[in-house]
């Protein structure tokens, strides 16, 4: 599949809907922000935002679903900087390069975010493969890392080092240099693999 048909559309909505979103996640975001995420409440977020609990609860689902629609609007700039943006991040690098550069761009994306990314992904088991937007990044990566051995399964395991319950857990242990440099010298190591002979077996 493209890459341009996986990027997250914009939500369609009535403008008196797009109004109340825009004020959810305006409040949200200043919630979270202030309190950190786990000490906001969804009824708090909707006294803040000026709309009925229950015209949150039917938007969103729950804190996840909040957490999740405010990512939107970020994963769209990084996905619309891979796709049109400037090389190395965007087209017109070698995909070694392109590689590591979508790594650094991610992980400045996931540690301004990290609370945030970590709700959405661990709302449910397995719902990090669910979002959109994973499918987006593990494409992109597939497709850089062609003519290496299993570009499909070493882009999963690329974004398995990037995952927001892995990172929150190492952070306090490694810090962000080391946890940078680590996961540039993976994909460098899985981008520079050479191509495997077919398994006998």
């Amino acid at each position: 599949m493209p890459l341009e048909l996986l990027r997250t559309p914009p939500p369609k909505e009535r403008s008196d809907a797009a109004r109340n979103r825009a004020a959810v996640l305006d409040a949200a975001a200043r919630l979270f922000a202030e309190r950190g995420v786990e000490a906001v409440t969804m009824d708090q977020v909707a006294t803040a935002a000026g709309v009925g609990k229950g015209t949150l609860f039917r938007r969103f689902g729950d804190k996840a679903g909040l957490a999740a629609a405010l990512l939107d609007a970020r994963e769209r700039v990084l996905q619309q900087a891979i796709l049109e943006g400037p090389p190395p991040l965007g087209p017109g690098a070698p995909n070694a390069k392109r590689a590591v550069a979508f790594v650094d761009a991610y992980l400045d994306h996931l540690l301004e975010h990290v609370a945030l990314v970590r709700m959405s992904e661990t709302a449910a088991p397995g719902a990090r493969y669910r979002i959109g937007a994973y499918r987006f990044w593990h494409r992109h990566l597939a497709i850089l890392l062609d003519g290496t051995p299993d570009p499909e399964h070493a882009s999963h395991a690329v974004l398995a080092a990037l995952a927001a319950e892995h990172v929150a857990a190492i952070l306090p242990d490694v810090g962000e240099k080391r946890l940078r440099a680590g996961v540039r010298r993976l994909v460098a190591s899985v981008a520079a693999a050479p191509p495997c002979q077919e398994d006998p077996s």
